[in-house]
Protein backbone atom coordinates (compact mmCIF):
# COMPACT_ATOMS: atom_id res chain seq x y z
CA UNK A 1 0.00 0.00 0.00
CA UNK A 2 1.21 3.53 -0.77
CA UNK A 3 2.58 5.16 2.37
CA UNK A 4 0.75 8.30 3.57
CA UNK A 5 2.47 11.55 2.74
CA UNK A 6 4.89 12.59 5.50
CA UNK A 7 4.21 16.30 6.05
CA UNK A 8 6.83 16.64 8.81
CA UNK A 9 9.55 15.20 6.58
CA UNK A 10 8.44 17.46 3.75
CA UNK A 11 9.11 20.50 5.93
CA UNK A 12 12.60 19.19 6.76
CA UNK A 13 13.30 18.65 3.05
CA UNK A 14 12.33 22.22 2.09
CA UNK A 15 11.84 24.59 5.04
CA UNK A 16 9.49 27.55 4.74
CA UNK A 17 11.11 30.83 3.75
CA UNK A 18 8.04 33.06 3.68
CA UNK A 19 8.60 34.04 0.04
CA UNK A 20 5.62 33.90 -2.30
CA UNK A 21 6.41 32.05 -5.50
CA UNK A 22 4.20 30.58 -8.17
CA UNK A 23 5.03 26.92 -8.83
CA UNK A 24 6.91 26.26 -12.07
CA UNK A 25 6.02 23.36 -14.36
CA UNK A 26 8.36 20.40 -13.87
CA UNK A 27 8.41 16.75 -14.88
CA UNK A 28 10.03 13.59 -13.58
CA UNK A 29 10.66 10.19 -15.14
CA UNK A 30 10.54 7.00 -13.06
CA UNK A 31 12.29 4.20 -14.94
CA UNK A 32 11.71 0.63 -13.77
CA UNK A 33 12.97 -2.76 -14.79
CA UNK A 34 12.47 -6.34 -13.66
CA UNK A 35 8.72 -6.37 -13.05
CA UNK A 36 6.78 -6.90 -9.82
CA UNK A 37 8.49 -8.89 -7.09
CA UNK A 38 12.00 -8.02 -8.30
CA UNK A 39 11.56 -4.52 -9.63
CA UNK A 40 14.38 -2.00 -9.72
CA UNK A 41 14.08 1.75 -10.11
CA UNK A 42 16.59 4.26 -11.46
CA UNK A 43 17.53 6.96 -8.96
CA UNK A 44 20.26 9.54 -8.53
CA UNK A 45 21.68 11.45 -5.58
CA UNK A 46 21.65 15.22 -5.90
CA UNK A 47 25.02 16.87 -5.43
CA UNK A 48 25.53 18.36 -1.93
CA UNK A 49 25.90 21.93 -3.20
CA UNK A 50 22.29 22.22 -4.41
CA UNK A 51 20.04 24.74 -2.69
CA UNK A 52 17.01 22.46 -3.15
CA UNK A 53 17.04 18.84 -1.88
CA UNK A 54 20.84 18.69 -1.53
CA UNK A 55 22.27 15.13 -1.15
CA UNK A 56 18.78 13.59 -1.46
CA UNK A 57 18.08 10.62 -3.72
CA UNK A 58 15.56 11.49 -6.42
CA UNK A 59 14.24 10.46 -9.82
CA UNK A 60 15.63 12.28 -12.88
CA UNK A 61 13.63 15.38 -13.74
CA UNK A 62 13.49 19.15 -13.84
CA UNK A 63 11.75 22.25 -15.11
CA UNK A 64 9.95 22.50 -18.42
CA UNK A 65 11.85 24.62 -20.97
CA UNK A 66 10.43 26.66 -23.83
CA UNK A 67 11.91 24.26 -26.40
CA UNK A 68 9.88 21.37 -24.95
CA UNK A 69 6.68 22.85 -26.37
CA UNK A 70 7.91 22.45 -29.96
CA UNK A 71 10.23 19.42 -29.74
CA UNK A 72 9.69 16.61 -32.26
CA UNK A 73 8.82 13.10 -31.07
CA UNK A 74 8.59 9.62 -32.58
CA UNK A 75 5.43 8.45 -30.78
CA UNK A 76 2.75 10.28 -28.81
CA UNK A 77 1.34 9.78 -25.33
CA UNK A 78 -1.55 7.34 -25.00
CA UNK A 79 -5.05 8.74 -25.50
CA UNK A 80 -5.77 8.07 -21.82
CA UNK A 81 -2.78 10.07 -20.60
CA UNK A 82 -3.48 12.88 -23.05
CA UNK A 83 -7.04 13.03 -21.69
CA UNK A 84 -5.84 13.09 -18.06
CA UNK A 85 -3.36 15.88 -18.75
CA UNK A 86 -6.04 17.80 -20.71
CA UNK A 87 -8.01 18.09 -17.45
CA UNK A 88 -5.13 20.16 -16.07
CA UNK A 89 -3.43 21.96 -18.95
CA UNK A 90 -3.79 22.58 -22.71
CA UNK A 91 -2.69 19.66 -24.91
CA UNK A 92 0.56 21.30 -26.07
CA UNK A 93 1.61 22.03 -22.50
CA UNK A 94 0.75 18.49 -21.39
CA UNK A 95 2.92 17.05 -24.11
CA UNK A 96 5.71 19.50 -23.19
CA UNK A 97 5.65 18.08 -19.65
CA UNK A 98 6.20 14.56 -20.99
CA UNK A 99 8.96 15.74 -23.32
CA UNK A 100 10.65 17.57 -20.44
CA UNK A 101 10.75 14.33 -18.43
CA UNK A 102 12.49 12.56 -21.33
CA UNK A 103 14.93 15.42 -21.97
CA UNK A 104 15.87 15.89 -18.33
CA UNK A 105 16.48 12.16 -17.93
CA UNK A 106 18.85 12.23 -20.88
CA UNK A 107 20.67 15.29 -19.54
CA UNK A 108 21.07 13.87 -16.03
CA UNK A 109 21.72 10.19 -16.80
CA UNK A 110 22.54 9.87 -20.52
CA UNK A 111 19.58 7.50 -20.98
CA UNK A 112 17.39 7.87 -24.06
CA UNK A 113 13.72 6.95 -23.84
CA UNK A 114 13.53 7.15 -27.59
CA UNK A 115 13.46 5.53 -30.97
CA UNK A 116 16.44 5.70 -33.29
CA UNK A 117 16.18 8.46 -35.90
CA UNK A 118 18.37 10.41 -38.25
CA UNK A 119 20.63 12.84 -36.41
CA UNK A 120 19.45 16.43 -36.67
CA UNK A 121 20.80 19.86 -35.86
CA UNK A 122 18.36 21.83 -33.70
CA UNK A 123 18.68 24.81 -31.37
CA UNK A 124 17.87 24.92 -27.67
CA UNK A 125 17.67 22.22 -25.05
CA UNK A 126 17.17 19.35 -27.50
CA UNK A 127 20.42 19.92 -29.42
CA UNK A 128 22.42 17.06 -27.86
CA UNK A 129 19.47 14.65 -27.77
CA UNK A 130 18.78 15.03 -31.49
CA UNK A 131 22.49 15.05 -32.37
CA UNK A 132 22.90 11.45 -31.17
CA UNK A 133 20.14 10.29 -33.54
CA UNK A 134 17.00 9.81 -31.45
CA UNK A 135 13.40 10.99 -31.12
CA UNK A 136 11.41 10.75 -27.84
CA UNK A 137 9.16 7.71 -27.43
CA UNK A 138 6.26 9.25 -25.52
CA UNK A 139 4.09 6.16 -25.99
CA UNK A 140 6.35 4.38 -23.49
CA UNK A 141 5.30 6.82 -20.74
CA UNK A 142 2.47 6.55 -18.25
CA UNK A 143 1.32 9.58 -16.27
CA UNK A 144 1.21 8.36 -12.66
CA UNK A 145 1.25 11.25 -10.14
CA UNK A 146 1.16 15.00 -9.62
CA UNK A 147 2.48 17.09 -6.71
CA UNK A 148 2.73 20.81 -6.00
CA UNK A 149 5.41 22.07 -3.62
CA UNK A 150 3.72 23.87 -0.69
CA UNK A 151 3.77 27.68 -0.55
CA UNK A 152 6.68 29.52 1.03
CA UNK A 153 9.46 27.07 0.05
CA UNK A 154 12.82 27.91 -1.54
CA UNK A 155 11.68 26.35 -4.82
CA UNK A 156 8.13 25.56 -5.89
CA UNK A 157 7.16 23.12 -8.65
CA UNK A 158 3.96 21.77 -10.13
CA UNK A 159 5.51 18.40 -10.89
CA UNK A 160 4.10 15.60 -13.01
CA UNK A 161 5.55 12.13 -12.56
CA UNK A 162 5.77 9.78 -15.53
CA UNK A 163 6.74 6.10 -15.43
CA UNK A 164 8.31 3.89 -18.12
CA UNK A 165 9.83 0.45 -18.44
CA UNK A 166 13.57 0.31 -19.16
CA UNK A 167 12.83 -1.92 -22.16
CA UNK A 168 11.98 1.27 -24.07
CA UNK A 169 15.48 2.73 -23.59
CA UNK A 170 17.89 2.78 -26.52
CA UNK A 171 20.61 1.48 -24.16
CA UNK A 172 20.16 0.11 -20.62
CA UNK A 173 22.86 1.69 -18.47
CA UNK A 174 23.23 5.32 -17.36
CA UNK A 175 26.29 7.50 -17.88
CA UNK A 176 27.60 10.37 -15.76
CA UNK A 177 25.16 12.78 -17.42
CA UNK A 178 25.40 16.49 -16.63
CA UNK A 179 26.83 16.02 -13.14
CA UNK A 180 23.70 17.29 -11.37
CA UNK A 181 23.40 13.80 -9.87
CA UNK A 182 26.66 12.71 -8.26
CA UNK A 183 25.63 9.02 -8.14
CA UNK A 184 23.19 7.17 -10.40
CA UNK A 185 22.08 3.57 -9.84
CA UNK A 186 19.44 0.93 -10.52
CA UNK A 187 18.11 0.00 -7.07
CA UNK A 188 15.67 -2.66 -5.83
CA UNK A 189 12.51 -0.93 -4.62
CA UNK A 190 13.02 -2.02 -1.01
CA UNK A 191 16.59 -0.67 -0.97
CA UNK A 192 15.47 2.59 -2.55
CA UNK A 193 12.99 3.19 0.27
CA UNK A 194 15.83 3.01 2.82
CA UNK A 195 17.74 5.92 1.23
CA UNK A 196 17.68 9.59 2.25
CA UNK A 197 14.62 10.61 0.22
CA UNK A 198 12.44 13.69 -0.03
CA UNK A 199 8.97 13.03 1.35
CA UNK A 200 7.34 13.23 -2.08
CA UNK A 201 9.86 10.80 -3.57
CA UNK A 202 9.13 8.28 -0.80
CA UNK A 203 5.41 8.68 -1.44
CA UNK A 204 5.82 8.16 -5.18
CA UNK A 205 8.03 5.09 -4.64
CA UNK A 206 5.13 3.53 -2.77
CA UNK A 207 2.86 4.45 -5.66
CA UNK A 208 5.29 2.81 -8.11
CA UNK A 209 5.23 -0.46 -6.14
CA UNK A 210 1.42 -0.49 -6.19
CA UNK A 211 1.20 0.51 -9.84
CA UNK A 212 3.44 -2.39 -10.88
CA UNK A 213 0.71 -4.64 -9.47
CA UNK A 214 -2.19 -2.58 -10.81
CA UNK A 215 -1.37 -0.19 -13.69
CA UNK A 216 -4.95 1.15 -13.67
CA UNK A 217 -4.70 2.74 -10.23
CA UNK A 218 -6.19 6.25 -9.87
CA UNK A 219 -3.65 9.03 -10.22
CA UNK A 220 -2.70 10.75 -6.90
CA UNK A 221 -2.45 14.54 -6.66
CA UNK A 222 -0.51 15.82 -3.62
CA UNK A 223 -0.88 19.46 -2.60
CA UNK A 224 -1.44 21.71 0.39
CA UNK A 225 -4.97 22.98 1.11
CA UNK A 226 -5.58 25.41 4.00
CA UNK A 227 -2.27 24.51 5.59
CA UNK A 228 -2.72 20.72 5.37
CA UNK A 229 -1.34 18.19 2.87
CA UNK A 230 -4.07 16.56 0.85
CA UNK A 231 -3.85 13.56 -1.48
CA UNK A 232 -6.70 13.37 -4.00
CA UNK A 233 -7.10 10.57 -6.54
CA UNK A 234 -8.23 10.95 -10.13
CA UNK A 235 -9.56 8.00 -12.14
Amino acid sequence: MTQPFDAAQDLKDAPRTGDRQRPKDAATLILTRGGKGRAEVLMGRRAPGHVFMASKWVFPGGRVERSDASAAFATDLSSGDLARLALEVPARRGRALALAAVRETFEETGLLLAEAAAAAIVAGGWREFRAVGALPDLAALSYVARAITPPGRTRRFDARFFMADAAALLHPEPTAGSGELDEIAWLPLDEARALDLPAITRFVLGEVAERLKNPQRPLPFVRMVRGRHVVDHQD
